[in-house]
């Protein structure tokens, strides 16, 4: 019997099954011999994925829209305009909300979510510490394709499904000067099925990373990690200066993930978000939630 996929409802502290969008064709690919032997087919390129994205681009994807809409957790209420109004699947799934549904706390000191998603925190760590995925064995460094300086670490990993929002904000206001570093890399899904089979995927998998400077988080890294029938991962902002919830980019149509590493003597995360990882749970978490607070000097 396949195991169900739980996470903890953060509004309600209750534990909850996720419904995920092609559970079956999922845990084909990633749970059998046959789909382990389609695996370089399916994750090793781009292909696949583009094509996917073309499709979703165009007009005649619009027939997906209601069978998305109509997953427990889509929310299409939520969106700027109703489904019908979307010119194709991409245009709904990349959707804007409606004003004031995912607020922010704007105070400066706490750190707000960038993305709807499920979180798991972790702190404590150092560059050589794995990916902090049980199993894996690439590093923070490998990551994000440098060596980090800061003697510990602390890391968020906001998992992306897609019923979610999928549009990402800055969590603080930051300063960044330069345009993200792009890798290249495979498209394997980031949903908990896959990585049970491949831990090491954040670092194979297609991703930019942004560097990004705070006056009270300090130096930081701001990943998007691209998935299996990711179209495209589309930054909306330039290099400059940004405010706390400023649109940084969006996710066209797949689970994606966002990863953000910090000093780990600069931020202190939310209690319930370590509790729940210290057990091995993510936490539905929205856009705009406080997740973390500065540690003042």
């Amino acid at each position: 019997m396949k195991k169900a996929i739980t996470i903890v409802n953060r509004q309600t502290g209750e534990l909850m099954p996720e419904t995920v969008m092609g559970d079956g064709a999922l845990r084909f690919a990633y749970e059998t011999f046959l789909g382990h032997c389609l695996s370089g087919l399916l994750f090793n390129s781009s292909g696949l994925s583009a094509l996917m994205g073309w499709y979703y681009d165009r007009a005649l994807s619009r027939r997906n829209i209601g069978a998305l809409a109509s997953i427990p957790g889509c929310n299409a209420s939520e969106a700027e305009f109703p489904p019908e109004k979307y010119s194709s699947f991409n245009d709904f799934f990349t959707r804007r909300l409606k004003e004031g549904a995912r607020p922010f706390e704007l105070a400066a000191d706490l750190l707000s979510s960038p993305a709807d998603g499920r979180i798991t925190v972790f702190e404590g760590l150092t560059g050589e510490s794995p990916v902090p995925v049980k199993g894996a064995e690439r590093t923070l460094n490998d990551l994000c394709c440098e060596k980090l300086t800061a003697p510990r670490l602390a890391a968020a990993v906001i998992r992306l499904a897609p019923v979610d929002y999928h549009r990402y904000h800055f969590p603080c206001e930051c300063f960044q000067a330069k345009e993200p570093l792009k890798v290249k890399g495979k498209y394997h899904s980031v949903n908990p099925v896959a990585l049970a089979k491949y831990p090491d995927l954040y670092v194979e998998n297609t991703r930019q990373i942004t560097a990004l400077e705070s006056e009270l988080f300090g130096a930081f890294r701001f990943l998007e990690v691209g998935a299996f029938g990711v179209g495209s991962i589309v930054q909306s902002a330039a290099p400059g200066k940004h405010r706390k919830q400023d649109e940084k980019g969006y996710f066209k149509f797949g689970g994606s993930t966002i990863i953000l590493i910090f000093d780990n003597d600069k931020i202190k995360w939310s209690p319930d978000l370590l509790e729940n990882s210290a057990k091995g749970y993510e936490t539905l978490i929205r856009c705009g939630e406080t997740i973390a607070g500065a540690v003042k000097a």
